[in-house]
């Protein structure tokens, strides 16, 4: 018995293997034909369609990959458009099965399919991997004239030709290919239909999966499919490496050409260039030499100098380019993109990040080198090579698109092998599995209980290997699920402990300044009780989320940590502030958002909740109306958790004692909050603050040293 079943697969295995080499012998058979009659088509098609007529999918696809393999050896492009003789494999076998491919004249859709997938996925791909350049020959001069009569563009044109001429090649394969199908006698192609890799639907239950071979043969298959998903990893692994070494190039370049830039500008050349412009000395000389340097590198796309200033710049040199007229030396031109996000760098001559931004000019990678007098130090301006990114992207798309085109073939032909060695033996037993896994949930204590019930329930029985997995998979689910009650309680623990440390740092903030005392407790208790309060009515409700009110809630206690780049003396200055040091004061604005970037600039990923804490820190000193600082921001321009703040400070400031005035009662700070709405504060958040007056009133009234913030979730 096992040797008649030996034998049977070995006849089976010769069959497909004498159809594949047939169906690749008449594809090169076509394809010489083709040459030798000189006709402008390809006609190597032919042994596809038959071996899919006659065979089904695998024999079909095998014969097209392979065909396209040994193609490659002498033209390598070849290979990546076997996904496209797949294609039509696949689509011959489809129009077969709704018996299109032996009707006429249904054929013809058949054909005009074909065509499509030749002439118009084959086009696109061709496209995607040579740009601009469909190649040469009778498609490309067709699409010339078809693009001059239809007034239709370039792209258009070529794919509308490439469709016409491959109409014309699949009819003609098909014309051979179907005749041939047709001639073959009904036993002969009864033997091809009783084949396992035939892929008929097996109606075997579950319960008989177990007893058609060791789980180690089925497992061969999957470990061949993992290979081709590692070949994909390794694939966009050695894409990103060639982006990250090309970035690299780039920016090797562009230090060079600002290097030779920089070397260019002294303080005398600096001077008299933004007072003379063009005319001063030297200026058609340096014009000159790095038009030389742009010859040389035909990346770098612009060289310029820019003064940067409050507010904006001043053109120190700027070459022009054959298609961008420069700007005159002297010229104020605004803040660009990477200017305005850096401007403080900029400002202080530190050294700034090279920056990516897409415009009107297109994609460019840009290099900054600051530029000192060489006496004295002074900063005299930035030299700055804005390189094209153009290449780059072409280079990308086009090995993304081979890779990709490649990998989909590979990939298609190793799926359709494996279907049937693994349609019964595993696909059955581990979808039991995978859709247990897909229902079961961990939101809560009681949808984990019941999914933890639902995968005993499943009690899969094989007597394999198989059934060793389900046990370990239960066995997992049981575990995870104890596992992430375990997690949910340590996460609490380690939230907890977080507030409480930004508490305590906040407090070490603040324990400089003596005047605060339970500053930032109280103004964190004011922030919970407005945002409560607007939610509860409505205010700003698309923005108020639970995760949104946790972050500024939390984030809170940071919103002064800027004060610790003042010094004492102003800080606990006892009397009024001197105008001067009041403008020391507020810098703590904007030295917070400096401080609270500068942990942002550590993660490796968003952080709502930093991203709140920088808001707070930096704007709750903005006011409705714009006459606030650092920004001189007004109305919803101001990040709605610094309007919060900003009220929560400021009535915590009238109600505490400071050692320069004692506290207000509360009836004449809330007047004064009243009475700011719409010019210092946003009128909505009054409106909460002063609706929620009587748990402020408590607030107000409490030592918050024995104060629990648990109610705020604090």
């Amino acid at each position: 018995m096992i040797r008649q079943m030996n034998s049977s697969r070995t006849k089976s295995m010769l069959l497909l293997l004498s159809t594949v080499v047939v169906g690749v012998g008449l594809n090169f058979l076509g394809g010489m034909a083709n040459k030798l009659l000189g006709l402008p088509l390809y006609l190597d098609n032919i042994g596809t369609l038959l071996s899919s007529l006659i065979g089904g999918l695998v024999p079909g696809i095998t014969v097209g990959f392979f065909s396209n393999l040994i193609n490659g050896i002498n033209d390598p492009d070849a290979t990546y458009y076997a996904v496209i003789t797949i294609l039509i494999a696949v689509a011959a076998v489809v129009c077969k099965k709704k018996r299109i491919m032996t009707r006429f004249p249904h054929v013809l859709l058949a054909v005009v399919i074909f065509a499509f997938i030749g002439g118009v996925v084959g086009g696109v791909l061709t496209w995607l991997i040579y740009g601009k350049d469909f190649g040469e020959g009778f498609a490309v001069d067709l699409a010339a004239k078809l693009s001059s009569a239809l007034s239709i563009g370039y792209f258009s044109s070529n794919l509308l030709a490439a469709f016409a001429v491959d109409l014309v090649d699949k009819a003609a394969v098909t014309l051979v290919a179907v005749p041939l199908y047709l001639l073959l006698p009904d036993k002969l192609l009864d033997v091809f239909r009783r084949q396992s890799w035939y892929l008929r639907r097996n109606t075997k239950s579950v319960a008989h999966i177990h007893k058609q071979s060791s789980l180690s043969v089925k497992m061969s298959v999957v470990i061949s499919l993992s290979i081709a998903v590692a070949m994909l990893g390794a694939s966009t692994a050695s894409i990103i490496q060639y982006h990250k070494l090309t970035i690299r190039e780039y920016q090797e370049k562009g230090e060079r050409v600002t290097m030779i830039l920089a070397d260019m500008l002294s303080r005398k050349q600096t001077e008299d260039l933004l007072a003379n412009g063009r005319d001063a000395e030297g200026y058609y000389e340096m014009c000159k030499e790095l038009n030389n340097v742009l010859t040389a590198s035909p990346e770098v796309r612009f060289i310029y100098a820019y003064q940067v200033r409050e507010g904006d710049c001043r053109v120190v040199f700027d070459l022009d380019v054959p298609d961008q007229e420069a700007d005159d030396p002297g010229t104020v031109v605004e803040y660009d993109e990477t200017i305005e996000k850096y401007a403080a760098l900029f400002l202080a001559g530190e050294e700034i990040p090279t920056d990516t931004t897409v415009d009107e000019y297109g994609w460019l990678f840009s290099v900054y080198r600051p530029v000192f007098d060489k006496d004295d130090g002074t900063l005299l301006c930035y030299a700055i090579a804005d390189m094209s990114m153009d290449r780059l992207h072409a280079d990308e798309v086009a090995y993304l698109t081979k890779l990709i085109s490649l990998l989909i073939a590979v990939l298609f032909l190793i799926s359709v092998y494996s279907i049937w060695l693994t349609r019964q033996a595993i696909v059955e037993p581990v979808n039991t599995i995978a859709n247990a896994a897909n229902r079961f949930s961990y939101d809560t204590p009681e949808a984990r209980v019941q999914s933890r019930k639902m995968v005993q329930e499943l009690n899969i029985t094989t007597g394999d290997e198989l059934e060793d997995l389900y046990r370990a998979y239960r066995k997992t689910t049981e575990d995870m699920v104890d596992y992430i009650d375990e997690v949910q309680h340590k996460s609490d623990q380690i939230s907890n402990l977080q507030n409480g440390l930004i508490l305590v740092l906040a407090d070490m903030v603040e324990s400089r300044d003596k005047n605060t005392g339970d500053h930032v407790k109280k103004t964190a208790a004011y922030v919970a009780i407005i945002l409560e309060q607007m939610r509860k009515e409505g205010i700003y409700a698309d923005k108020l989320t639970d995760s949104y009110i946790y972050d500024v809630v939390h984030s809170a206690p940071l919103h002064d940590v800027g004060k610790i780049t003042i010094s004492d003396a102003i800080l606990n200055k006892p009397g009024k502030l001197t105008d001067e040091e009041f403008a020391v004061m507020k810098t703590h604005a904007v030295s917070g958002e400096v401080i609270i970037d500068q942990v942002i600039d550590t993660m490796h990923e968003e952080s709502d909740y930093l991203n709140e804490a920088k808001n707070l820190a930096a704007y709750h000193h903005e006011k409705w109306n714009g006459l606030g600082y650092p920004k001189g921001l007004k109305g919803e321009e101001i990040p709605l958790s610094a309007r919060v703040m900003a009220v929560a400070d400021v009535f915590d400031a009238l109600v505490s004692r400071r050692s320069y005035k004692g506290p207000y009662p509360i009836d004449d700070s809330l007047n004064i909050i009243r009475e700011s709405s719409g010019s210092h504060f946003d009128p909505q958040v009054v409106k909460a603050f002063l609706d929620a007056e009587s748990e402020v009133r408590r607030v107000a009234s409490l030592n918050m040293k024995d104060y629990d913030y648990k109610q705020y979730n604090l």
